[in-house]
């Protein structure tokens, strides 16, 4: 007998530097191929309080204020997915945070870059069901 993972809906961003690199279509396909459902799409743009509760681990830290420049920098497309295990696959799908450690194939390594102290890394995933929810909500309540 097989295992069916449960459905989960996980939150995903394609970032300023893909937006602005015109890769969104090519990065949208590859959600498709990959089993998702796009459950909702919007591109939009972060609003300065609004970034810094998305990413408030990251405030202080050394990298903190090129990050939040260049998230606050253009548009980003913001989704969520659905599918079996949507959190894990979608993470996997992107690659390690570090383009140049990315497995060949994943999107961060195709797209990504580094740039200073930030990785422009074309994509981000929520990093557990929980973060997914927050994510998600912090978009569509």
């Amino acid at each position: 007998m097989t295992s069916i993972e449960p459905i989960e809906r996980t939150f995903a961003m394609i970032k300023p530097d893909a937006v602005e690199s015109r890769i969104v279509g090519r990065i949208l396909v590859r959600i498709e191929e990959e089993g998702f459902v796009i459950r909702q799409m919007e591109m939009t743009h972060f609003w300065e309080e609004q970034i810094d509760v998305f990413y408030e681990e990251h405030i202080g830290k050394p990298f903190w204020p090129d990050l939040r420049a260049f998230m606050l920098s253009g548009p980003v497309v913001i989704l969520a997915l659905e599918r079996e295990n949507a959190v894990a696959h979608w993470r996997s799908v992107l690659g390690a945070t570090d383009p140049r450690a990315a497995a060949p194939g994943t999107l961060r390594r195709t797209y990504g870059e580094k740039r200073g102290v930030v990785y422009r890394n074309a994509g981000h995933g929520s990093d557990s069901v929980e973060s997914a929810r927050r994510e998600i909500a912090l978009w569509w309540p």
